[in-house]
């Protein structure tokens, strides 16, 4: 079961207008972190992906939803991490991971399909090399952010509640 469409999605119904090729958009960039943060955290956890996603519990999006908190504002999908040093990401080997996390996920999503069931994405092959991935970008940030990497993600409404405006 899964719970895409769910009024805890975090998608979005489009991506942000563009100045040239860089998008226009207000939100900081410690919510652009935390969004990358929370998808790489819940791409990361396998024991989280079969208690929550395959179980279908609310509150935390689904596989697709991860991906695209994880590629949506940033526009992982279309170019390096390395443009966001100094920004989102704390230096070239935090970027690094990421885009390797990026690269996998994505190949597994245009494998699968963006709206398949989680479990078509946990069946992939190429699935335990991409929560690897995942988990060494997700450790090396949760690290810098002096933050606990083994600790439960957090549920989408917790995740709104953090990155409201000050």
């Amino acid at each position: 079961m899964t719970v895409q469409g769910s009024e805890n999605s975090s998608r979005r119904g489009r991506r942000s207008s563009t100045m040239g090729a860089m998008p226009l958009n207000d939100m900081p960039w410690w919510r652009w972190r935390s969004n990358v943060r929370s998808a790489l955290h819940m791409l990361s956890d396998p024991v989280f992906q079969r208690d929550v996603w395959l179980a279908g519990v609310e509150g935390y999006g689904d596989v697709t939803d991860a991906v695209y908190r994880l590629v949506e504002d940033t526009w992982l999908d279309n170019w390096s991490a390395e443009k966001y040093v100094g920004t989102i990401f704390r230096d070239s080997q935090e970027a690094a991971l990421v885009d390797t996390a990026v690269l996998r996920v994505l190949r597994i999503m245009h494998q699968v399909g963006p709206d398949a069931p989680v479990a078509a994405y946990l069946d992939n092959p190429g699935w335990p090399e991409a929560v690897r991935a995942a988990r060494d970008a997700h450790v090396r940030m949760a690290a810098s952010d002096g933050e606990d990497p083994d600790a439960p993600p957090r549920s989408l409404e917790v995740l709104r509640i953090l990155t409201r405006s000050a």
